[in-house]
């Protein structure tokens, strides 16, 4: 009997923290449970952890959820997400305080500043969003067991540097239909960005692979399609031109980590101050005294990326409406935005 056709798409790099395992049924597999043929095909899988799976609807066969006793056939579509969080160890509660857009039974929307890092890593063990988090969550349930704080709660992450909206789950159902949701690209994601050059089209979309550089693997970069990386896709739209800079919009169609910085970038167009790839120098503009003492008192003002997660919407996973949620731009951004407006007034 030949082995089954397995495919793994993986984004554990990525802003969306999952990983997603698909096979196919051989035509010559004789039945078999579900959970044991499942633990056979997947690397460290447990039999309880493949049940707990089951149970919480992350594995299905030809796109249904089945119960543990399933008994495989030949050509069936198995699919397995494994949502990735940080270890139990890993997470401390802190009393961080958090700016919480919206809340109820299921699910958290927060408001992340710009310096925030999102979960526990290395060399960021305390102080991040999940720390307050989880502080936040004992508050609420003080018999809550931390050990099982990380096993729900993440679905994505923004970088440490942008300012922005973030889903959490408070559940595991709500854990495990948001993550699918962010799998499948149905989330809505909206960005506003302050980018350097006057862009030649009003709108349009960036494609390229991205992943990470080379040689300087604290960057990531934009690769020739199928050569390196994963798939990702950007949507943009002008909002407002200055001239040297422009105020853009971005819609994400998939959460590649730095994936609209790395994007702009290959294009021309770095994120203005992002000094990871190239947007803290003056980029447009004729290098003067006057210009570059303006720009600098610029970056002065915003010195991070001008980057802001400002709209997020879904399917709620209990109440099954679509949800949207907002968040103004940060002062930071608003000043560094009226400045080059009066400059090239």
């Amino acid at each position: 009997m030949s082995e089954p056709e397995i495919n793994i798409e993986q984004e554990q790099d990525g802003e969306d923290l999952y990983e997603k395992l698909s096979f196919v049924v051989d035509k010559g597999q004789e039945p078999l449970r579900i959970d044991k043929f499942v633990m056979s095909r997947v690397e460290g899988a447990t039999r309880n952890k493949i049940q707990q799976a089951i149970e919480n609807e992350l594995v299905l066969v030809n796109d249904k959820a089945i119960k543990s006793n399933y008994k495989i056939k030949p050509g069936d579509k198995i699919v397995v997400f494994d949502t990735k969080h940080p270890e139990s160890s890993d997470i401390v509660p802190e009393n961080i305080p958090l700016n919480i857009v919206f809340e109820d039974d299921d699910i958290l929307i927060v408001n992340k500043p710009a310096g925030m890092v999102v979960h526990p890593g290395s060399g960021n063990y305390n102080g991040t969003l999940i720390n307050g988090v989880a502080y936040y969550l004992k508050q609420q349930n003080p018999l809550l067991d931390e050990s099982l704080l990380p096993r729900f709660g993440l679905v994505h992450r923004i970088d440490k540097n942008t300012s922005g909206l973030l889903v959490l789950a408070k559940t595991q159902k709500a854990m495990s239909d948001l993550a699918k949701q962010f799998f499948n690209h149905t989330i809505h994601r909206r960005y506003i960005t302050l980018v350097w050059g006057n862009m030649e089209n009003e709108e349009g979309t960036i494609v390229g692979h991205v992943g990470r550089h080379q040689r300087f693997r604290k960057l990531f970069t934009v690769y020739p399609d199928g050569e390196y990386g994963k798939d990702a896709i950007t949507h943009y739209k002008v909002l407002e031109r200055f001239n040297y800079v422009t105020l853009v919009e971005c819609r994400l169609e998939t959460g590649r980590t730095h994936q609209i910085r790395v994007h702009m970038q290959s294009i021309g167009h770095p994120v203005f101050s992002d000094d990871f790839y190239g947007g803290d120098k003056i980029v447009k503009g004729t290098v003067f005294t006057k210009y570059k003492q303006f720009v600098d008192n610029c970056f002065a003002l915003c010195p991070r990326q001008a980057l802001h997660a400002k709209e997020l919407g879904f399917i709620h996973p209990v109440t099954r409406k679509p949800v949207l949620f907002e968040s103004d731009l940060p002062g930071d951004m608003q000043a560094v935005i009226e400045k080059w407006r009066k400059y090239i007034k």
